[in-house]
């Protein structure tokens, strides 16, 4: 596949994510479940389009799938999920004893389908199959994995986390007992061995510091302004103003990309308990979730993808964010630059940010919930006081030097 230039296109199914949950499917056998998946699933996938060209699609598993084709029996089991204009995702699972495991993974694209793959050149239907390091699964558990695991086959990659699948279920209900997954066990240090050694001591020796071309530092990114209206005649029911770098860490070399706001594709969607705003340039797609929760709203996921190279694609996500936190019918504001972990590998950088993804009134921001580095209203009462103090300072001085020139003026003679 020829990779001369690369542009990134990402897409969502439906208007709403279900983030906090992801995708839940119940597989039933005569009546009675049998199979039980709970899972957070991203794709990304290279494909050739005109030009001598790549291009990279990133999408999410939705929340609405359909199951048919799963299959549950004595020592295999089968869990599809389909979707969209003819994808499918799959993972079969083998029983071995007391244990099972998920055997392969296999996923089926659709690249006639425009909404994901736009301008590909091939317009069949694609398979790559993988095997997955899901394994040892005890009988009568579910397995359950927090952490994410990167699945890599040709030029896809499936990211997968917050799973809880139990392929073989009992008795018609979903076990209790969990099986975790190694990334999700915290390891116990084992404390080394010394062994007895003889130590020769050597002169020490001085090194040179290898020298550095140092990093030059980018300019500010511009700020841009966003906006999303149900339709055409209606008004904006999502505002957002910021300016945005990211900085990201990809194997041993961490580097900073601005967003630029030149070209920059909007869209999204509007909801009464969740609210989107996808953000698409040439080198970056950035999704921000927001929810709307006890009458305070808050951004709850962010999923950001990053064309790195031609072929290269850097993707994360953190969906248990609480940042830019305001009232519900007041916007969220922070001028000053502000920097947010979003996990170990990404740094979020804001500039000139304003925020309001619930109860737009007319189109415009509300009255803005400032953060703690722009609220300049804590110095007021300490100004004042500082001044107060001083004046009081300078009588008292004035009161002293007085009182001494007026005893000096009555001394005997």
């Amino acid at each position: 596949m020829s990779r001369h230039a690369a542009s990134v296109f990402f897409f969502t199914l439906g208007l709403v994510f279900q983030l906090s949950c992801g995708t839940v499917v119940n597989v039933t056998k005569d009546g009675k479940l049998c199979l039980y998946a709970n899972l957070m699933l991203n794709f990304s996938v290279n494909y050739e389009i005109d030009g001598n060209k790549t291009s990279t699609a990133v999408f999410e598993l939705p929340a609405s799938v359909t199951s048919d084709g799963s299959k549950c029996d004595n020592t295999s089991s089968t869990l599809k999920l389909n979707f969209g204009d003819g994808h499918s995702w799959s993972v079969q699972f083998i029983m071995s004893g007391n244990t099972y495991r998920a055997e392969n993974i296999t996923f089926s694209y659709n690249l006639s389908d425009t909404t994901f793959f736009p301008k590909a050149i091939s317009n069949g239907t694609a398979s790559v199959t993988a095997k997955p390091q899901i394994t040892n699964i005890g009988m009568d558990t579910c397995y359950s994995c927090h952490s994410k695991e990167v699945v890599e086959v040709d030029t896809v990659n499936m990211t997968l986390w917050n799973v809880l699948i139990q392929a073989f279920v009992s008795n018609g209900s979903k076990s209790e007992n969990i099986t975790a997954c190694a990334a999700d066990t915290p390891s116990t240090p084992v404390p080394p061995t010394t062994p007895a050694t003889s130590t020769t001591t050597a002169a020490p020796t001085t090194t040179a510091a290898p020298t550095t071309t140092p990093t030059p530092s980018l300019p500010t990114p511009p700020t841009g302004k966003y906006s999303i209206k149900p339709d055409q005649n209606s008004t904006a029911c999502l505002l957002a103003n910021f300016g945005l770098r990211v900085g990201f860490k990809q194997g041993d070399k961490y580097q900073e990309m601005n967003f630029e706001t030149n070209g920059t594709h909007v869209s999204g969607s509007c909801g009464v308990n969740s609210s989107e705003l996808l953000l698409v340039s040439e080198s970056m797609s950035i999704m921000f979730t927001f929810t709307n929760e006890t009458k305070k709203f808050r951004l709850h996921a962010l999923n950001i993808t990053i064309n790195t190279s031609p072929g290269g694609v850097f993707s994360v996500a953190n969906t248990n964010l609480s940042l830019w936190e305001a009232s519900l019918g007041t916007s969220y504001m922070c001028n000053k630059e502000q920097n947010y972990t979003i996990t170990s590998l990404l740094t979020l950088y804001t500039f000139n940010l304003q925020v309001q993804p619930f109860a737009v009134n007319k189109g415009v921001f509300s009255t803005a919930h400032e953060c703690s580095l722009d609220d300049t209203t804590i110095l007021i009462p300490i100004i004042v006081g500082a001044a107060l103090a001083g004046l009081i300072l300078i009588v008292v001085i004035a009161y002293v030097i007085g009182r001494r020139k007026t005893y000096v003026g009555y001394q005997t003679l």
